[in-house]
């Protein structure tokens, strides 16, 4: 017997850019009514432009959208067995979310197919299958109907769902009422504890406290190991992918840019999709990032003699170097850097904060400064490094790239390749600092006490 509960089959999604006009609604309907027979649409072909964007061409020459269409998604293919947590990758725009719509039946797709086994339950956004006007009590009965559940399975699983959520105060209350992290509580424990077969979270558990995505995360753990209920997991948080999922799938501009171990794909994916230079630039004032108070020169990765560099040895200090115009006289100001490895796991975390500063010190007047973070030798582990630039103020954010420049630690080796400090490859750790260790010598006694 096959092990795949879920399978997706040459999958695509077209979406329409600009105004539909009336006098395509026949069109359309003809469209509508060959998809759900399973036929191919009559009026479309998808043809690739000079420019690179698909567009749909209808019989007759015609076009019937004004902006032409985008393909989010193009021939996706995979296959996912019971058990298994998967997690789901890529960039903003990638396609990560209308792979799972497809999955979960709110949206179909324009060709192709998913095939699947048992019950799907999906978690994609606040406030998805919950009605707003009925009280917690009632939707959850309602999601568990949806499934396919008796009224007496519900009730054998009500008072777990409400433990588990913590929103017990509140389940005779409209969920119009409630806030989004209640909100995504009682929707996470009605998905997960009415027993799929396939559970779908999009990153709509951001939206909880740290605690609860913990609690999450353990929950959809034990549900999988214990229950065999498979998993689809998409998140920005790359450490919560790696801690959940043992396969992750990398989407980039609709397609599969990689399939495998979760370690794997996650390198590739903070090494290739995040690369950046050791050096960004912006010459022109006017057209820098920022706004009206402070506009951004340059970020450079220098080393000790303050050259531009993009390698460099763990045994040598770095520095990170954030060169800025301040427009208008500011009350203060302050300049961040977030370190992340190619797993995307924080390294550590650096900000020059003005609140530090004697009041004298922290109000800047017009000009331009340079902020230079510098990173002691024998400090991180050999591999990537990308970092995070911010410039903010107590109250609004001037300048933030997530991605802004990165540079490679090199492992330190003696002249003739040996490994200094180490002699085994050093565990995947973000960091190895060179402590200060010492050893004293007693003379052997008979024992530990005397």
């Amino acid at each position: 017997m096959s092990n795949v509960v879920l399978k997706v089959e040459n999958l695509s999604k077209q979406y329409r850019l600009g105004i539909i006009g009336h006098q395509y609604l026949f069109r359309d309907i003809q469209s509508w009514w060959a998809r759900i027979r399973g036929k191919d649409d009559p009026n479309l072909k998808i043809n690739l432009n000079s420019d690179g964007r698909y567009q749909a061409n209808h019989v007759g020459g015609s076009t019937a959208y004004d902006g032409g269409t985008f393909l989010a998604l193009k021939d996706v293919d995979f296959a996912v067995d019971y058990g298994e947590r998967i997690g789901i990758i890529g960039r903003n725009g990638a396609g990560k979310s209308t792979l799972l719509k497809i999955i979960s039946r709110i949206t179909s797709p324009t060709r192709g197919v998913v095939k699947f086994k048992g019950r799907v339950a999906s978690l994609l956004e606040v406030g998805t299958g919950f009605h707003p006007e009925l009280t917690g009590r009632e939707n959850i009965y309602l999601n568990g109907a949806i499934l396919g559940m008796t009224k007496t399975e519900i009730a054998s699983k009500f008072d777990e769902i409400v433990d588990f959520s913590g929103v017990e105060m509140f389940i005779d209350t409209p969920v119009k009422r409630y806030s989004s992290g209640m909100y995504v509580r009682l929707a996470f424990a009605v998905a997960a504890h009415l027993e799929p077969e396939i559970l779908v979270v999009d990153e709509v558990l951001a939206v909880g406290d740290s605690e609860f995505q913990k609690k999450c995360l353990g929950k959809m753990k034990d549900i999988s190991e214990e229950g065999g209920r498979t998993i689809l997991f998409v998140s920005h948080n790359m450490g919560a992918i790696q801690s959940l999922c043992g396969r992750v799938i990398l989407l980039s501009d609709g397609q599969i840019k990689s399939d495998g171990p979760a370690t794997k794909v996650v390198s590739r994916y903070m090494s290739e999709d995040f690369h950046a230079a050791g050096e960004k630039k912006w010459p022109d004032i006017k057209k820098a990032p920022g706004n009206d108070y402070v506009r951004v020169n340059s970020v450079r990765v220098v080393d000790q003699e303050g050259r531009t560099c993009t390698n460099y040895d763990v045994r040598d200090p770095i520095a990170i170097e954030i060169k800025y115009a301040v427009l208008r006289d500011m009350n203060s100001i302050n300049t961040s850097c977030c370190f992340f490895n190619h797993r995307g796991e924080i390294i550590f975390h650096s900000r020059n904060d003005s609140i530090d500063r004697p009041p004298e010190q922290r109000k800047c007047s017009p000009g331009f400064y340079v902020s230079t973070c510098r990173i002691p030798p024998d400090l991180m582990n050999d591999g990537q490094v990308i970092v995070q630039v911010a410039i903010t103020d107590e109250l609004e954010v001037y300048f933030l790239d997530k991605a802004c420049v990165s540079f490679n630690v090199l492992d330190a080796m003696d002249p003739d390749g040996v490994r200094r400090n180490y002699v085994q490859e050093w565990p995947p750790a973000a960091v190895r600092p060179l402590l200060k260790w010492t050893n004293h010598a007693h003379p052997l006694k008979n024992s530990f006490e005397d």
